[in-house]
């Protein structure tokens, strides 16, 4: 399939190499974000690129499992016999004979996968680098995965790679109008809205859609028909993605589905764990991409402040815990009588936060809309009710270095917006404890219309439709 977004990606590792010595970089992001579709358009630019992948993570894989697969893969990518290898520095240290001159691009995919069950793996990467690859002034290396929280403990926060690792690349999902390249340009952006409602920009599952049958149709192939490729994706990237079992991620997605939270009503809803287990499992889903923790801040300093709430952010999610898993049986059995998305039980009560999702995950084209080059600091933000002060949620503010306060109010209806979201905004600009010297300006980022009451009133600075969204690049 044709290479699509990721631009800005690219021109960043493009960067590393006009360099005039070796760069060492750690990428990560959730599965199917598409870590390793980026690497091989980024190999295309060298003479000679390499990707070595680890196995699977299962029970009864071995250090020596790995080894043998990693020889396997140095015989295919080298055209040579496959070598028995007793240690990962043998593996290594052949590696690295073979890559001390040229344009060279090393890739070591799904690492967590590669080095989990070998104590000592990380330190001989240590020694691969240091003894071998960057002697090559015109190689890239780069540590790839999805398990990040592994990645963040075992590499990031190593002490044995301070002052190795030249970048950290975090892929997030693509953005509004990268998603919409994968439509043909008559496609109304309703109908995109529909399938990424269930998606998110997720690659992978960008891909695997029919862009010359209905939203409709791909939702019931993908979700609803007994081995549909979303049908059981939760239970693969779990697998794939922690080295542990546990039903307390998923206890924290359900809790998440219906609302952001503070970590502290996470706590009281999770009962018979300790707050300390599910801060860990918190940051675990949070280096992941599957949720995200957003900050209030200080508007006299722009700096974040202690209060946050924790947000799903994945629209994929939410949708398979709240739309699927109830189904479950009926959908592997074939009994599930798919009609419309808009017919799906529990569907309507999520449609607004997957919209939500769609428009906080693509920030920057929302700055170039507003044409913002002076952001101090943005986030959904919300105030905590004390004496002097009532509870606000504003869905997506932008503090700029101007003083000014965008007030974002990100609204999904079926029918063109009328002018009670006016009062609605209005309402909440009165409950937020603002300082003297700030400008407030309202805007409106809607998904099927306004009525003309709404621009005849020019309450709003700037009025959003999901179409600007997809359409500005």
């Amino acid at each position: 399939m044709k290479f699509l977004g990721r631009q800005k990606e690219l021109i960043k590792l493009r960067e590393f190499q006009a360099k005039r010595s070796a760069s060492l970089i750690v990428m990560r992001g959730r599965r199917r974000i598409g870590k390793s579709r980026l690497l091989e358009e980024f190999g295309k630019d060298f003479s000679q690129a390499y990707y070595f992948s680890g196995l699977p993570p299962e029970e009864k894989t071995t250090t020596r499992h790995q080894l043998e697969e990693f020889s396997r893969q140095m015989a295919r990518a080298f055209r040579t016999a496959p070598a028995i290898y007793m240690d990962w520095s043998d593996a290594f240290w052949a590696l690295g004979e073979k890559l001390q001159k040229g344009k060279c691009l090393l890739v070591f995919d799904e690492i967590s996968w590669m080095g989990s069950k070998d104590a000592t793996f990380l330190g001989k990467i240590k020694n691969l680098w240091d003894l071998y690859l960057k002697k090559n002034d015109n190689l890239v290396f780069i540590i790839c995965g999805s398990a990040s929280s592994w990645i963040e403990k075992n590499i990031l926060q190593s002490t044995g790679f301070v002052g190795r690792v030249s970048y950290t690349m975090a892929l997030q999902e693509l953005t509004l109008p990268e998603c919409s390249l994968f439509w043909p340009q008559s496609i109304d952006a309703y109908e995109k809205l529909k399938f990424l409602s269930i998606t998110g920009g997720v690659p992978k599952y960008l891909e695997e859609m029919n862009p010359n049958i209905s939203a409709e149709e791909n939702i019931k192939r993908l979700c609803f028909t007994p081995g549909g490729f979303l049908v059981d994706e939760f239970e693969r990237i779990f697998a794939d993605i922690f080295l542990r079992n546990s039903d307390m991620y998923k206890q924290i997605l359900h809790v998440l589905a219906a609302k952001a939270l503070e970590q502290r009503t996470v706590f009281e809803t999770i009962e018979g764990y300790h707050s300390g287990r599910i801060s860990e499992y918190l940051k675990e889903l949070e280096l992941a991409g599957f949720i995200r923790r957003d900050f209030a801040w200080n508007f006299s300093e722009g700096k974040d402040n202690k209060i946050s709430q924790y947000r799903l952010q994945d629209n994929y999610l939410r949708f398979y815990l709240k739309v699927i898993e109830p189904h479950m049986s009926m959908i592997q059995r074939g009994a599930f009588q798919y009609k419309s998305l808009a017919l799906l039980p529990g569907f309507s009560s999520i449609l607004g936060l997957q919209f939500e999702n769609l428009v906080l995950n693509s920030r920057p084209v929302i700055h170039n809309l507003l044409e913002l080059d002076d952001v101090v600091n943005e986030n959904p933000y919300f105030q905590r009710k004390t004496k002097r002060q009532e509870a606000c949620q504003i869905d997506y503010l932008i503090q700029t270095r101007s003083h000014s306060l965008y007030v974002c109010e990100i609204k999904f209806s079926k029918n063109p917006i009328g002018s009670e979201v006016i009062q609605e905004v209005q309402e909440k600009i009165r409950r937020l404890k603002i300082p003297r010297g700030f400008s407030i300006r309202p805007v409106l980022i809607h998904v099927n219309g306004c009525q003309d009451s709404i621009k005849e009133s020019e309450y709003f600075s700037h009025v959003i439709s999901f179409g600007d969204l997809l359409k500005q690049l």
